[in-house]
């Protein structure tokens, strides 16, 4: 039976979901068969923010300095944050990446966002779909890497990020003990790269 919303219950409801969810996009209230255009009433009103094209919050939300990381897992679902993001994530780096890197399937279409500062990188077959870990950032449930995968990650991927920065993600890891040796050997043979690690693992734990 089809729900009819009044301007309150719609309202209501939609500030539910925001509470619950962190962000939202118009096509989320499809489920609950409220209108979309609730949505550009209350933005008008100013009861919730755009933050870009096509993702919502609460104009009283608190937001966080990873609510971009929010904002495009909402908008390319089937991305998990990866490499730098990722690093950022775990506290493994000392930079503050611009861009969002999400690693999507090399056969996935290549979702086209101008609005948000994504870097978009190909995984495939185990490399894309092991390690995977869910947090919770701005009350909404990311898709991330793991500490070990991530640190993997970048030594695969250390043409694009700079191996000095696969390294140190390597050795601040290790000390702050956000992986074991037994994870790092794991995910390097599930991306291959065990012959480019092995010399920075001996160095680490000789």
């Amino acid at each position: 039976m089809r729900h009819s919303y009044n301007n309150q219950t719609a309202t209501e409801r939609i500030l539910s979901l925001l509470k619950e969810r962190g962000v939202i996009r118009p096509r989320d209230l499809d489920e609950y068969n409220i209108p979309r255009r609730y949505l550009s009433r209350l933005y008008e009103r100013g009861i919730i923010l755009r933050s870009s094209r096509g993702i919502y919050m609460a104009a009283y939300a608190e937001l966080s300095e990873m609510q971009t990381i929010v904002e495009a897992s909402k908008r390319i679902p089937k991305g998990t944050v990866c490499l730098l993001t990722a690093l950022a994530v775990h506290e493994m780096t000392t930079q503050a990446p611009f861009e969002v890197w999400l690693a999507i399937d090399r056969k996935d279409w290549l979702p086209q966002i101008s609005d948000l500062p994504v870097r978009i990188v190909r995984f495939s077959g185990d490399a894309l779909k092991s390690g995977i870990e869910h947090r919770v950032i701005d009350g909404v449930t990311v898709p991330v890497y793991n500490p070990a995968k991530t640190v993997v990650d970048c030594f695969k991927y250390r043409n694009k990020i700079g191996l000095d920065v696969a390294i140190e993600a390597l050795k601040g890891g290790w000390r702050a003990k956000k992986f074991s040796m037994d994870d790092i050997r794991k995910y390097a043979g599930v991306c291959r790269v065990q012959n480019v690690m092995q010399p920075y693992l001996e160095t680490l734990i000789g």
